[in-house]
């Protein structure tokens, strides 16, 4: 059985221990920035998606045929502002190729597309 004065723990074993716990801290606060930036990431590609997929629609629901050729607007959803760019091009037996890009205002490369097809060209 120890005695009383022995009894406890030795400053090396504090050190090794608030070592190990600094790390482990370290990695959890990774880990967080890491899930933060995954979230932004996740935010920006489904409003874009959102945007692409409202131009496509557009495109399919309106009374005339697109014209053939590129067109662009601008929209702004989710408080952001976003550039779409269609691109209607003729397939076979009438049908017409509709590609949609989004991009964001400031990020000139796309970060969402749809193609859909319209029949009656």
């Amino acid at each position: 059985m120890r005695r009383p004065a022995e009894q406890g723990f030795t400053l090396i074993e504090l050190l090794v221990a608030l070592a190990v716990f600094s790390l482990v801290v370290l990695a959890l606060l990774n880990l967080a920035g890491e899930n933060t930036r995954t979230a932004q990431l996740l935010q920006t590609r489904t409003l874009a998606a959102m945007v692409a997929e409202n131009a496509a629609i557009e495109a399919l629901i309106s009374p005339e045929p697109p014209t053939l050729g590129a067109g662009e607007g601008q929209v702004r959803l989710g408080d952001q502002d976003w550039i779409w760019r269609r691109m209607v091009t003729p397939v076979d037996q009438g049908m017409l190729r509709i590609d949609v890009q989004v991009s964001g205002v400031s990020e000139p490369r796309p970060v969402a597309e749809v193609t859909v097809f319209r029949g009656g060209a």
